[in-house]
């Protein structure tokens, strides 16, 4: 009778304790979409508070003088400037109307647009001054923040200005074994509207979503699953409970020998 109870309670835990495959793969059933689907062509689009780095060159370099302004020379790790050729150049800082204040130019809207077409937009105004154009822009403070069921929560700068959500957990140390794989929730604020949706990692559908690509300021949130979710319920001594009882079965069939 007692080894029968060894065994059940063996059994429970073991059934108890593995989790299907279903609710921790990745991608799955990836194989039997179509391999030749068009890739989604990802800009960034340039909200308040962004920060840009905007520098103008041309044919003539001393015609493109005026619309860089030189803040500093010296060494200075802060994110507002950019060290370009061993000069530092002042950023834009993206009103909440969607305006910067650009040398000569001045009032001009970039905000809602996207990075390319932020580009015409000025070669377009500066066509009226200087010829040829040229225009370097970059958003140097992107940044995405992480939180919920991964190894490192935190808010993680980003480079590149391009970053997947597959890419975003693998820099947050991926998802704990607690973390909803099925149910992962993106807050995007879009034109001052805070819009959200739900992701599930196991299926490769994700991939065509709009929110494959993070954008800036984007806020992933992995929710836990329910282990993690019951196991609060129990109490975080469970494990401890558990272990216990095995030991005082061991016993009891020890001295029932």
């Amino acid at each position: 009778m007692i080894k029968k109870a060894i065994l059940f309670f063996a059994v429970s835990i073991f059934l108890f304790s593995c989790a299907p495959k279903e609710r921790l793969v990745y991608f799955q059933g990836i194989d039997k979409q179509a391999k030749n689907e068009t890739i989604v062509d990802f800009q960034p689009v340039i909200q308040p508070d962004d920060l840009l780095l905007i520098i103008v060159s041309a044919p003539d370099p001393e015609a493109a003088l005026p619309y860089n302004l030189i803040m500093f020379t010296a060494t200075d790790n802060s994110t507002d400037r950019a060290n370009v050729g061993g000069l530092r150049f002042q950023s834009y800082l993206v009103d909440s109307q969607g305006n910067i204040d650009f040398p000569v130019l001045g009032t001009i809207k970039l905000g809602g647009l996207t990075k390319s077409d932020a580009i015409e937009k000025l070669k377009s105004e500066l066509r009226k001054y200087i010829n040829s154009p040229i225009i370097n822009l970059r958003i140097t403070n992107y940044k995405i923040s992480i939180l919920g069921e991964v190894v490192r929560p935190g808010s993680y700068n980003i480079v590149s200005e391009r970053i997947t959500l597959p890419e975003a957990l693998s820099m947050a140390g991926d998802l704990t074994i607690y973390g909803n794989r099925k149910e992962i929730l993106i807050i995007r604020d879009v034109e001052g509207i805070k819009i959200h949706n739900y992701i599930d990692i196991t299926s490769p559908e994700f991939i065509n979503s709009p929110y494959y690509y993070l954008d800036q300021n984007d806020l992933v949130y992995v929710n836990p699953n329910k282990t993690k979710i019951n196991s609060s319920a129990v109490g975080p001594n469970v494990t401890v409970g558990i272990s216990a009882i095995s030991l005082l079965i061991t016993i009891i069939a020890l001295i029932a020998r």
